[in-house]
């Protein structure tokens, strides 16, 4: 079982930043596939990227390529998404994930097998 608890959202002004990061407990947090999703109101749950356990592939939506980063601490079962050049279009609700280490499908958020409760950001214009 793995629990995840988000923190860092909040309300910041367009082309400004911010870091979401994702507590996990359990042991085995290392070897978890993290993800990063994010809903906005009356819109799908979308991905946003993701970084693997064991070598640390990195993956990207294409909406946030270039923006984005994932990065995670191991030792601190920490994944944070820093967030730059913050558009309107990013306000959602953003929720981390844990997937097994041998998900594939990394941008499908059934793939995962916990989530967080989520964190809201909001980007004024």
């Amino acid at each position: 079982q793995v629990q995840l608890v988000e923190s860092g959202g909040g309300l910041v002004q367009a082309g400004g930043s911010l870091r979401l990061s994702c507590a996990a407990s359990g042991r085995t947090f290392s070897s978890y596939v993290m993800g990063w999703f994010r809903q906005a109101p009356g819109k799908e749950r979308e991905f946003v990227g993701a970084i693997r356990g064991s070598g640390g592939r990195l993956y990207y939506a294409d909406a946030v390529k270039g923006r984005f980063t994932i990065s995670r601490d191991n030792a601190k079962n920490t994944v944070y998404l820093q967030m730059n050049s913050l558009k309107p279009e990013d306000t959602a609700v953003y929720y981390c994930a844990a997937g097994d280490p041998s998900t594939t499908l990394v941008v499908v958020a059934t793939h995962y097998d916990y989530w967080g409760q989520g964190t809201q950001v909001t980007v004024s214009s």
